[in-house]
């Protein structure tokens, strides 16, 4: 195997599945990053089992500079190698490997030689074959991921609870994740009705790294489910990810359908009020912010409240676009609403209360069907 590649064209590449690659794996061969070089493309993989990446660099791309001399295969340490060809010293590099497995890596007056491994043994990625594939705008994807995986669970003594639940009906996509004391949902309406029904779940982990790769520019995301796994494809780029085993809970029944109290307000300020009473709040054990609506005949006002014994106290009156309802004092954790706040960005949003201590909901003014955030308050008695 013998190619002459440009050496920042394939630093993009090898990043991109760098994200799958981990020091941690039981399986020595998956430290590394495995390499199938052909007569006018290099394919990329990296696998931690959990999440593998496989992408490609072709020659008829004009920044690759590709001139590949003889193809072959080889897994080369992922670590090492990518320290080694972030270093060297022009812009473009050359990797020649001979019989023994040994790559050598030439770039101006660098050389280096390390060992690898036989490509033949790398483990098979998983091949899904799906009727359904859901496509969907990559910035609408990545929104997805950000507004829901916030909810996603870190305890692994509920490992049902670290993934994003995804459902497929029809043409209505939802997505949904929950840790017990907050919920995030999304419903998409898709322009093309799926065939067939499917209910997966997907671990935070494996949607948060691929937020990531799903870039600014507009790419679109197609995802095809298999029994026991999900592949996205960005591209030239295929992102494969295991599901989790398991029945999510009932989620439907925690959001509420009625509620006493209203507030209307817009997310930045309700955001800045809240980050600032936390400030406080963090230095107590409890780390719990309150917040009081009073509706009367002559005037409506909403106030935050946040206090720590050894420090101080904080007071702030907001000013709301619309406040109804019966009078109501509510203690909630300042992180979970913060992080449910970030997700509606600069919006107006409507917040829903039904008793101080039942879940209250936070929707968009304008659409409140469609994405819904719950939090848990704290029982402060």
């Amino acid at each position: 195997m013998k190619f002459t590649v440009n050496r920042q064209s394939f630093i993009k590449k090898l990043n991109d599945v760098s994200r799958a690659i981990s020091t941690k794996t039981t399986i020595p061969i998956l430290t590394g990053l495995k390499l199938v070089v052909t007569d006018n493309e290099i394919t990329f993989t990296g696998s931690d089992t959990d999440i593998s990446i496989e992408t490609t660099l072709r020659a008829n791309d004009d920044n690759a500079e590709l001139t590949v001399e003889e193809p072959g295969n080889i897994v080369l340490p992922a670590r090492f190698f990518s320290e080694i060809v972030k270093r060297l010293p022009e812009a473009t590099m050359t990797i020649a490997v001979k019989e023994g497995f040994q790559a050598n890596i030439t770039s101006g007056a660098a050389a280096f030689t390390i060992n690898g491994l036989d490509a033949n043994n790398y483990p098979h990625l998983p091949e899904i074959e799906s009727n359904d594939e859901v496509t969907l705008a990559g910035d609408v994807f990545r929104d997805i991921i950000n507004t829901t995986v916030i909810a996603v669970s870190n305890q692994e003594s509920r490992p049902i609870l670290t993934g994003v639940h995804f459902t497929l009906a029809g043409d209505e996509f939802t997505a949904v994740a929950t840790d017990s004391h907050r919920l995030s949902q999304r419903k998409v309406t898709l322009p093309n009705p799926a065939s067939e029904t499917h209910d997966v779940i997907i671990p935070g982990k494996s949607l948060v790294e691929l937020s990531r790769m799903i870039g600014e520019e507009q790419q679109d995301v197609k995802m095809r489910l298999a029994e026991n796994q999900v592949l996205f494809m960005l591209g030239d780029t295929a992102f494969y990810s295991r599901l989790l085993e398991g029945n999510y809970p009932d989620t439907s029944r925690l959001i509420p359908s009625e509620s006493e109290t209203t507030m209307e307000i817009s997310a930045p300020a309700l955001l800045a009020a809240i980050e600032r009473a936390s400030l406080l709040s963090h230095e107590s054990r409890n780390n719990v912010v309150k917040l009081t609506l009073s509706d009367t005949a002559t005037d409506a006002t909403a106030t935050i409240f946040g206090n720590s014994p050894d420090v101080g106290a904080v007071e702030e009156n907001l000013s709301t676009l619309a406040l109804d309802g019966n009078d109501l004092e509510i203690s909630f954790n300042p992180d979970y609403l913060k992080d449910a706040l970030r997700s509606f960005g600069q919006s107006q949003i409507k917040l829903s209360f039904t008793s101080a201590l039942r879940p209250f909901t936070l929707v968009p003014s304008e659409d409140g069907e469609n994405f819904i955030q719950l939090i848990t308050p704290v029982r402060t008695f």
